[in-house]
């Protein structure tokens, strides 16, 4: 899309926040109830005619002190959450409100820290090397710890003719991160099997006040969205999930100090980014990318474990990097899963001075100190940028004109095209995340050749549910 070469002219930006309290309360309603979150953020922009408005977020009182925000809501404007030289990113990780520290052992971690902050480099520094120190032990382990998910899952189809993806994924991934970040499985700890619950349970706590559960409103406002919930409740969970990593990380928390970090406070980094980033990550992710794929037709499913069988021959029947990084249509895939349906939909910063943004039609005034909120579903679906933006087109990011559209896909707190460094808030796991990404349709399609499968919504992402597997009838998918 070509833009403008004039500068466009500065306008106010529309909207309005309403009555005090009174408002936020209505909106709240309507975001969680009344309309959702897609038709909330875009019900405000058809009434004002503008990607960038004024409007309040929840949870609003009294668990936020300040509900007001400007939302950019176009691919355009969307970026200067990026840009840490105009936005101040401390404690605005979950937005207008910031859990308690008593959930993270008393420390604000990395990612409520501002890059600004001495202690963020030092953390992120630390995060950058546990996934250096491992990255040859991701494809081992995923595929060690996926080949039994997915045997389970046959077992399941045969007994009960269905499978729910979901549970066997939050177990799997677990142990997976377990294995490939420390060498040691969560499950033959003293964890055992309660590592998935315990870290739901510390998840819930801080995310609630985003979520509906499907209790009676009245219920849900005074027990989610009006007041936090005591961190006491996850107490116990917390701290033997904090023993896991103590024990299971000490070599990688021996080398602290050298970084100027103390061993506990990088070991609440280490497990807040294990498993609030990257598991709470793939509990959303995963299903997400099998849940498209079930909605798509059978010929992607045909073209994709083409392409995957034939570069993990060329290996000589062995998954590889060499080979993922070869299989262009599976990246496009999850390109696309990331774009349509982000894991993290929510991104806030306060401007440090006053600026202007930049939608594609005008441009606005912000002044220092206001909150900026993106909501990345509708700057991600931006049809200026994207045809047919509101479909699942796998390939969609193949070719030349696909690969222009990749730095429009920002998951990770900052364009695709661009790398994760100490001086921003890009995720430190970025590459991962798209790697294990592509791992599961990888193995997934190595072993099937097309599936089919039930897909709900459960609170932050995808339900699916597997119904029918067509085992691979290519003789060429060794070594699985």
């Amino acid at each position: 899309m070509a833009e403008n070469d004039a500068a466009p002219t500065v306008k106010e930006i529309p909207g309005s926040y309403g009555v005090p309290f009174v408002s936020s309360i209505r909106d709240r309603l309507d975001f969680y109830y009344f309309q959702g979150p897609d038709k909330y953020f875009q019900a405000r922009v058809d009434r004002y005619h503008s990607t960038v408005v004024r409007l309040n977020v929840p949870p609003g009182p009294f668990m936020a002190s300040d509900p007001r925000v400007i939302a950019v809501l176009d691919a355009k404007s969307f970026p200067v959450l990026f840009d840490v030289s105009k936005v101040e990113k401390k404690n605005v990780f979950t937005g207008t409100y910031m859990p308690s520290t008593s959930l993270t052992g008393g420390y604000r971690v990395c990612s409520y820290l501002d890059p600004s902050e001495p202690s963020h480099a030092k953390v992120k520094q630390f995060l950058f090397d546990v996934l250096a120190s491992r990255k040859d032990a991701v494809i081992p382990a995923f595929r060690s710890n996926f080949a039994a998910l997915f045997q389970t899952m046959e077992s399941q189809l045969a007994s009960a003719g269905k499978s729910d993806f979901n549970k066997l994924n939050d177990n799997t991934s677990f142990d997976f991160l377990g294995e490939a970040y420390f060498g040691v499985r969560p499950s033959s700890t003293e964890l055992g099997g309660t590592g998935p619950t315990k870290s739901t349970k510390w998840l819930f706590l801080q995310l609630c006040p985003l979520m509906t559960l499907g209790l009676p409103k009245i219920l849900e406002e005074l027990l989610l969205h009006t007041f936090p919930l005591p961190s006491l409740i996850a107490k116990s969970d917390y701290k033997a999930l904090y023993k896991y990593f103590s024990d299971a990380a000490g070599s990688a928390l021996d080398s602290v100090e050298k970084l100027g970090l103390s061993r506990e406070e990088a070991c609440h980094n280490l497990l807040f980014a294990t498993v609030f980033n990257s598991y709470g990550g793939m509990k959303v992710l995963l299903p997400g990318i099998l849940g498209w794929l079930a909605k798509a037709d059978e010929s992607l499913h045909a073209r994709l474990a083409k392409e995957i069988r034939a570069a993990v021959a060329g290996e000589g029947g062995k998954v590889t990097l060499n080979a993922v990084e070869k299989m262009e249509l599976t990246r496009s895939v999850v390109y696309e899963a990331l774009r349509i349906d982000p894991p993290v939909k929510y991104q806030y910063g306060k401007a440090k001075q006053d600026l202007v943004i930049e939608s594609h039609d005008a441009a606005y005034q912000v002044k220092k100190g206001e909150m900026i909120f993106g909501y990345q579903p509708l700057a991600t679906r931006d049809p200026k940028v994207f045809d047919k933006a509101e479909q699942f087109i796998g390939d969609r990011f193949l070719g030349d004109e696909g690969k222009k559209l990749i730095k429009y896909v920002v998951w990770s707190n900052g364009p695709e095209t661009e790398t994760p460094s100490v001086a921003n808030k890009q995720c430190p796991g970025k590459e991962l995340v798209v790697l294990v990404g592509r791992l599961l349709v990888v193995e997934f399609f190595l072993r099937y050749d097309t599936f089919t499968a039930d897909v709900g919504t459960i609170l932050l992402g995808s339900q699916v549910t597997v119904t029918s597997l067509t085992k691979s009838s290519s003789s060429s998918t060794t070594n699985l």
